[in-house]
């Protein structure tokens, strides 16, 4: 028997986000992905080293290449849409959940218990705290692709950066992970090769 759960994956590079939004160069969920796995990996690696945490960094960037595979099958619902009320928010979760099993279907059936606790809380010491991360470097993510907009003289982006900025601020009160990649690793974003390479 044929199953689909990676073909079904590799689409993630035809969904673009963002959009509402006029982009002066497009992003795909795929590189996003990519992204959100890195910096996730990043932070718990700070989490650990720094703040004496036991996190899986290895989990934490898998949960990251995986954290918006729902929206193979939903789409990319625009923030401003999907926070509109609390209701739109609730129902929206639960569309999600709802596509993350019809993805987990998609596997054999000796394999989705292994697959669902990277969609779904496991229940591991640690494990809440480490998805937060997740989500601090899903709005890393979003928070360079404003950058990168405002960069390339698009200021659509200007509302997104500030809100997206504070969101970041907000979570770095908690989670001291999010401040220290905050002033070490974000202002390098935007610079050229040369500058990158200059500057270690």
């Amino acid at each position: 028997m044929s199953y689909s759960f990676f073909a079904t994956l590799s689409r993630l590079k035809y969904i673009d986000r963002w959009a509402l939004m006029r982009n002066a160069r497009q992003e795909n969920l795929s590189e996003h992905s990519l992204e959100v796995a890195m910096i996730a990996h990043a932070l718990c690696t700070i989490g650990n080293i720094r703040y004496g945490k036991n996190l899986n960094a290895d989990r934490a960037a898998l949960i990251g290449l995986y954290h918006d595979a729902s929206e193979i099958i939903t789409g990319d619902m625009p923030t401003p849409v999907k926070y509109y009320t609390s209701d739109l928010r609730r129902a929206y979760k639960e569309v999600e959940a709802v596509a993350e099993d019809q993805l987990l279907r998609m596997l054999p059936e000796d394999l989705r218990g292994a697959y669902s606790t990277v969609f779904f809380e496991s229940g591991e010491e640690n494990d809440a705290y480490m998805r937060k991360l997740v989500k601090a470097a899903d709005k890393f993510s979003a928070l360079i692709k404003c950058m990168e907009e405002r960069d390339a003289g698009n200021l659509e982006f200007r509302t997104a950066e500030n809100a997206t900025r504070e969101s970041i601020e907000r979570m770095s009160r908690e989670l001291p992970e999010v401040k220290d990649f905050m002033i070490e690793f974000l202002p390098s974003y935007g610079n050229t090769l040369d500058e990158l390479v200059k500057n270690g």
